[in-house]
């Protein structure tokens, strides 16, 4: 009786670990994407999100001007300025347009999402320098001490800068975003300083 050759007849089966999957590559994970992670929201939450975040810097912005208002007309008006000072008039629409860049830098910080230790270290700077935007308001315009407002305007630029470096990392579009307040105010501490030396 010969030897059968063992490419004759049926092939013998596998057995059950050959048809198992290979494993992947060490290194590489398979990372599940949330359908309602932050980048991927539904529009009318995205769209509310946008909306919330310009409005709390313009809030902010309301909130600060009851003292502005009041003092425009009168106290301010009979300050000796540098030259370099705008019109009165210039200074609520700047500011109404840096509000509204300021919380579309917020915008694009929050939507990549809140829970890393870098965003949260951002909005606490953001919120740190939207309090002292307010604090400059009460101080110059409130309580007419323009020396203490330059001090507060002067922390305000390095938490505005802070913020911008935080931002950057996070979102360039947000940081960008905030390059013209910290270039206004740090116009505003000019004036500030002026107005301390002139009078």
């Amino acid at each position: 009786m010969g030897v059968a050759d063992p490419a004759e007849g049926d092939e013998e089966p596998l057995p059950l670990f050959a048809l198992r999957p290979a494993p992947a590559p060490t290194g590489i994970f398979i990372i599940p994407v949330s359908h309602h992670s932050p980048m991927n929201m539904p529009r009318s939450r995205t769209a509310i999100l946008f909306i919330a975040c310009i409005a709390l810097p313009l809030i902010v912005g309301v909130a600060g001007s009851v003292f502005t208002v009041g003092s425009i007309a009168g106290w301010y008006v009979g300050l000796n300025k540098p030259v370099f000072t705008p019109p009165a008039w210039v200074f609520a629409p700047a500011w109404t347009v840096l509000y509204i860049l300021m919380g579309c830098a917020l915008f694009f910080v929050v939507k990549e999402g809140t829970g890393t230790s870098l965003a949260r270290q951002g909005l606490i700077l953001f919120f740190a320098q939207l309090a002292l935007n307010f604090g400059w308001s009460l101080v110059f315009f409130g309580i007419h001490a323009v020396a203490a407002a330059l001090a507060v305007l002067l922390l305000l630029i390095v938490l505005i800068a802070a913020t911008t470096l935080v931002f950057r990392r996070i979102s360039v579009p947000a940081a960008w975003l905030l390059v013209p307040y910290l270039v206004w105010c740090c116009f505003a501490a000019s004036l500030n300083a002026g107005i301390l030396l002139l009078n």
